[in-house]
């Protein structure tokens, strides 16, 4: 059994990892950087390393050689990447596996080959996982893509083999965008993943993206635990997830999930990962990739299935059996996730950084929260957007919508702006509250309206402001057990309406 880890990450992922891993008797480690020295996750380690000096020129989170080298010298069982970051860098795991390090997550080679989706689509052909067309393998030249574009038929899209989080990929209508988008995202490619090699596919309009997450062992055993919908997200990145779909019937659950755990059988896959497929309007799906780790919207998963996924992680990297097989799987009950990013919506999404001034958290037994700030936390350019996720369960997804609304409510973050009106103005549409939405649905849906303005807002504002200049000395606490100091929204909100 793993002894000891050195969680090579940052924010909630890492206090996520490190609550799981204390549980279960494992020692932890975080890391300490220049960048965010106070950090909320520091505090929830038993030991904290600080990275070494170095020239800079290597995010402290994307050093290979550091971060294997303070595993080492302080004698770390092994390394967990979380999401982002090195998490499916194969020279990564195998950079931990030469030194020693037990890697959580998969194989070298199975991060390779997955990651590159070339490969990765001929292993989900072998597995008979249903593709849309596209080339077999790389396109070398401008000429050699207008060729196959052309015999495909458009739309197609361009993607980077090595790509992922929506970068290297363009969509092509006509003939006269080809040359310049294959060159875009060359360049793109070698940029981000050093690895110019595209490829195209046709491109499916308007698809629902939905994801199946499998467990593996390193003995063969294969399960999954069901579907996620993912289809709010804007230019590929997700928004808000939830599980079960309100898309699949029965037997489309059953189809879908046969093919992703027959691919991942094929691969020789071991640990978590995430099989995803777009669907289209007929009910027709396809393999699109698959993500080597754990997934940012894992929470909505382990609400219905009751399971710990960074514990079953933990489990096969320290060379155990799955502890459930396939009939022990239960899906009870609806959950949604909203991430609450640090976000300027009316502002294109553009990242709001600043000071956390306020913070107050919904609580409830059905409502879990997965943050990294605390009241005091400053919100820099240095680290993704995301502050916080708000994940919810209900015994169905009327309810789970219901609940997820009453808790944004209760949701408050002064300092900056936040996605917490947009997630309500999702949540409140109906065209969602229906289930008949796909990738779209903000761009063709939402249009120009991307918040919910609450009723009296302004008056509130306002009030709060007041509370807040007079309760300045009173901002104190994490933001995870204490509520914050002034007035509570709700209740103005509830004593404004019998003014």
């Amino acid at each position: 059994m793993i002894k000891s880890i050195l969680i090579a990450n940052r924010g909630e992922i890492a206090i996520r990892i490190a609550r799981t891993a204390k549980r279960m008797g494992i020692k932890t480690y975080g890391i300490r950087t220049k960048k965010e020295p106070n950090a909320v996750y520091l505090s929830k380690v038993d030991e904290v390393v600080d990275f070494p000096e170095t020239d800079g020129k290597v995010a402290e989170f994307l050093d290979i050689p550091n971060l294997v080298k303070l595993a080492v010298d302080n004698h770390i069982d092994s390394m967990h990447p979380g999401y982002g970051y090195l998490s499916e860098n194969a020279d990564f795991a195998q950079a931990c596996q030469d030194n020693g390090v037990i890697f959580v997550g998969p194989s070298p080679k199975i991060i390779r080959d997955m990651g590159d989706k070339i490969i990765a689509k001929e292993i989900a052909m072998r597995a008979g996982v249903p593709m849309l067309g596209g080339t077999k393998g790389g396109v070398a030249t401008a000429e050699a893509a207008i060729e196959q574009a052309n015999s495909m038929g458009y739309p197609v899209i361009i993607k980077a083999a090595s790509g992922g989080g929506g970068r290297g990929m363009r969509i092509c209508w006509k003939e006269d965008e080809v040359a310049r988008n294959w060159k875009l995202c060359t360049d793109e490619a070698t940029t981000a993943f050093n690895d110019p090699t595209v490829f195209i596919e046709k491109y499916l309009q308007n698809p629902k993206h939905i994801e199946f997450q499998i467990v593996a062992d390193k003995y063969g055993n294969v399960v999954h635990l069901g579907e996620r919908e993912c289809s709010i997200q804007r230019k590929h990145q997700k928004l808000m997830e939830e599980a079960p779909s309100p898309a699949l019937t029965e037997e489309m659950r059953e189809k879908m999930a046969t093919a992703a755990v027959n691919l991942a059988k094929e691969a020789g896959y071991e640990s978590l990962g995430t099989v995803e497929f777009l669907l289209d309007a007929q009910g027709n799906f396809y393999f699109m990739e698959m993500n080597t780790r754990i997934q940012v919207e894992h929470p909505v998963t382990e609400m219905i299935t009751g399971l710990n996924l960074v514990e079953l992680q933990l489990l096969i990297a320290s060379g155990e059996k799955l502890p459930v097989e396939q009939k022990d799987i239960k899906l009870n009950g609806w959950a949604i996730e909203c991430r609450i990013n640090a976000e300027d919506v009316q502002g294109g999404f553009t990242p709001s950084i600043g000071l956390i001034r306020n913070l107050r958290l919904p609580s409830d037994n059905n409502i879990r929260i997965d943050s990294g700030v605390r009241v005091g936390t400053e919100i820099t350019p240095f680290f993704d957007s995301m502050i916080a996720k708000l994940i919810v369960h209900g015994k169905d997804r009327n309810d789970a919508i219901d609940l997820s609304l009453r808790s944004l409510q209760h949701f408050s973050v002064m300092g900056v702006k936040t996605t917490i009106p947009f997630c309500k103005q999702v949540l409140h549409n109906e065209i969602f509250r229906k289930g008949d939405f796909n990738t779209s649905f903000i761009d063709k849906v939402l249009g120009d309206n991307l918040i919910y303005k609450e009723p009296h807002e302004d008056l509130i504002a306002a009030l709060l402001a007041v509370s807040t200049y007079n309760h300045d000395n009173d901002f104190i606490g994490d933001g995870e057990d204490t509520p914050e100091a002034g007035m509570d929204p709700w209740v103005l909100q509830k004593r404004i309406r019998h003014l």
